[in-house]
């Protein structure tokens, strides 16, 4: 069963949209998904997160932040086989 994973990220940020590239290219053909957010819409998330992005998410569980972990999110699959 495919799962999202949410990425928070900002407009203009270098880092989230290397890390969403990075994301995908992990992603692609286990069937899973990438969801993006932007935490620039919506207060609740700008006071949440801050400038501390990006940040890659499953539901309520931080996978990793700041940069892509390619270890972290090869493991993270292997236990969640979609």
């Amino acid at each position: 069963m495919s799962e999202a994973l949410t990425l928070y990220t900002r407009a203009g940020c270098p880092l989230c949209e290397e890390m969403e590239d990075g994301v995908r290219v992990l992603l692609d053909g286990s069937g899973h998904v990438l969801v993006t957010v932007d935490v620039d819409a919506a207060p609740e998330l700008q006071t949440r997160h801050g400038w501390d992005v990006p940040l890659l998410f499953h539901g309520e569980a931080e996978i990793f932040r700041h940069r892509l972990d390619v270890d972290i999110l090869r493991a993270w699959l292997r236990a969640h086989p979609g």
